[in-house]
């Protein structure tokens, strides 16, 4: 349609040329409807004189002109121009000397071809700075072109003033480490107090324990109290797929920290890069064994590293190669353990500056109740609490919030609790069991709590424990203790077994037979504690390298062997044995918990011990502290 109404526009133009160029010269320019002439009417104007000026455009083919009689603020007449016109130039000559026509020739404007040379100059440097930034950065990328001369360099952070943030007070529950520590602080600051008694500066400190009990914050915090250049990398950063290039980056290391000597050197997971030589299938690592061998010389060779304090982290000291451990190299390795019940005070109270807390809300009971975690676990504990209170849209964290942190960190997420089943119904019967032998047995540590509101991980429920702290950190198990463990963990499938029959039995108690295999096993060959007599019939197995004794070597005949299952089975069928006739005997008081404990969900130790009281004559034990738990070995689902 519109291509139609264009193409009738320019047949009605055309019409209208063709009419004015057979017309009078005089009329057709005075009935133009605008300022655009045919050539023609353009010609026939010259020739009689009617026009008073002409300006020539040659590069836009274009002429202006106009009439003697046109008013002064009328603008000028426009006609398009051939390519070549000779008659034209002819007719301009002789319309200047007969009728004094002004005749201009406009050069063509040049801003047109410098606007777009700049324009094409700035387009070409955009270009250019977007390639010289794509060539950076494939440069700068690992293993591109830019860094094939840097790639022996070493990539320790660096900083010249050690401001980490972290000092020794922000460091709690390891206060043996500190100590250790606070002599290479002083002897950084104040070396002659050593050097006046012959005192030699210790080159490398080891710092060994599990993960999440304060290494890395421990190198932090000695750089921080020394003020001293500070050099961190960790121990993968050193090894490459090309060999050499971890031994480059070792020499590279040590000569920046020898220009700024004294300084401090960090190597977080040194395992990962000094574990012990000629290991594995075919001998050992090429490149790992070269980058550990330059860092033994580096460390302690003939050029010495004066000024220059090594500080190392593992949580694996096991696979460590023997002559990185030696005097010398790593004049003291310091043990970071996990805390006692004071360093877990400590640790919570370091992390409680920042949170809002109810008052009601003891640390000392929080520390009572968390033998065994680790400073990381106890900051996660009190995070986790901290969220759990603001989606609970509370001002501060109570103790239920504490609680529910405690059980989420140790065991899971809670989720829906599960609607009346059988499913169910087994589940309280298999936890009840559980707690009711934590509750009548002699040795075994009292019952904190038992749920049946499932867990993340396949967890139906759990029956939770108070264990004993100085037990826990000693690591001194009684062997009745043990047995006792043992009847607890099978507590569960005796009360399926009694209450719903052998052909009920489910796969709940898996996780607990495991534990119980474990237990009996370990006691028979670890401990000693069978009629095989007081020997260790098997090590631990702390072999970690692929390629060394693939297949275990048997510490005992076969004969032994035999002898040994049939103990270890002698331990589980008493302890079992001993778990039915107690569930059998208190199942009164089973069927009532059970009641009761499907109606609450939960039943609190205390509770639970006194309707226990009232079925039983058995001594039952109560906790040497209130609502000091931890979680229980025994998790079924």
């Amino acid at each position: 349609m519109k291509y139609a109404q264009r193409l009738s526009q320019r047949l009605s133009q055309l019409a209208l040329v063709v009419g004015l160029s057979l017309a009078p010269t005089n009329i057709g320019l005075a009935q133009s409807s605008n300022n655009t002439v045919s050539y023609s009417q353009f010609l026939n104007a010259l020739k009689a004189g009617e026009v008073s000026s002409v300006e020539l455009y040659q590069e836009q083919g274009l002429a202006k002109f106009r009439r003697k009689d046109q008013p002064e603020q009328s603008p000028p007449h426009q006609v398009r121009l051939f390519d070549r016109n000779p008659e034209l130039i002819q007719l301009l000559r002789q319309a200047s000397s007969r009728h004094n026509t002004a005749v201009r020739v406009v050069p063509s404007g040049s801003d047109g071809a410098v606007i777009g040379v700049i324009s094409n100059l700035i387009l070409g440097f955009v270009l250019l700075i977007l390639f010289l930034m794509i060539l950076r950065r494939v440069s700068n990328a690992p293993g591109g072109p830019g860094q094939i001369l840097n790639f022996g360099k070493s990539r320790a952070r660096f900083q010249m003033e050690a401001k980490t943030g972290v000092t020794f007070e922000d460091v709690a529950g390891i206060e043996e480490a500190k100590e250790e520590l606070q002599e290479v602080v002083t002897f950084l600051k104040n070396s002659e107090k050593f050097t006046a008694i012959g005192a030699r500066i210790p080159k490398g400190v080891l710092l060994i324990g599990p993960p999440g009990t304060g290494k890395t914050l421990l190198a932090k915090a000695i750089a921080g109290e020394a003020g001293v250049p500070f050099f961190s990398i960790s121990g993968s950063e050193f090894v490459e797929m090309f060999v050499g290039v971890g031994a480059s980056r070792v020499r590279d290391l040590f000569k920046k920290a020898k220009e700024n000597a004294p300084c401090l050197v960090f190597i977080d997971e040194i395992d990962a890069v000094g574990r012990q030589r000629g290991t594995g299938i075919g001998g050992g690592n090429d490149e790992r064994e070269q980058t550990l061998n330059q860092l033994l010389t580096e460390m302690d060779g003939f050029e010495g590293n004066t000024g220059i304090i090594v500080i190392a982290a593992t949580n694996r000291p096991d696979v460590l190669d023997a002559a990185l451990l030696r005097p010398g190299r790593f004049d003291r390795q310091i043990t970071v353990d996990l805390p006692s019940y004071k360093g877990r005070l400590q640790i919570l109270q370091v992390h409680a500056r920042d949170k809002k807390i109810a008052p009601e809300v003891s640390l000392e009971a929080i520390a009572r109740r968390t033998p065994g975690f680790s400073g990381a676990e106890l900051a996660n504990l009190l995070n986790e609490a901290a969220i759990l209170t603001v989606r609970r849209r509370k001002p501060a964290i109570t103790n239920t919030e504490i609680e529910d942190a405690i059980d989420r960190v140790t065991i899971g997420m809670t989720l829906t609790p599960l609607l009346d089943s059988k499913k169910k119904w087994l589940i309280a019967y298999h936890e009840v069991g559980h707690a009711l032998l934590m509750t009548l047995l002699k040795h075994a540590d009292p019952l904190n709590k038992v749920t049946i509101i499932p867990r993340s991980g396949g967890v139906g429920g759990f029956a939770q424990q108070i264990f004993d702290e100085e037990r826990v950190d000693s690591g001194l198990y009684t062997r009745a203790w043990l047995l006792d463990e043992i009847t607890i963990l099978l507590g569960g499938r005796a009360a399926e077994v009694e209450i719903f029959g052998d052909a009920e039995v489910t796969v709940g108690a898996s996780s607990d037979l495991q534990a119980v295999a474990n237990l009996a096993r370990e006691m028979v060959t670890r401990y000693g504690m069978s009629d095989l007599g007081h020997l260790a019939l098997e090590t631990p197995s702390n072999e970690v390298f692929l390629g060394r004794d693939l297949v275990p070597r048997a510490e005992y005949s076969e004969a032994v062997a035999v002898q040994i299952d049939r103990q270890v089975r002698e331990i589980v069928m008493h302890c079992y044995e001993t778990a039915r006739k107690l569930i059998r005997e208190h199942r009164a008081a089973i069927d009532k918990l059970v009641e009761l404990i499907l109606e609450k969900e939960t039943i609190d130790g205390d509770e639970f011990r006194a309707l226990v009281r009232q079925y039983t004559t058995l001594p039952i034990k109560e906790p040497a502290w209130k609502a000091t738990a931890t979680p229980a070995v025994s998790q079924p689902s």
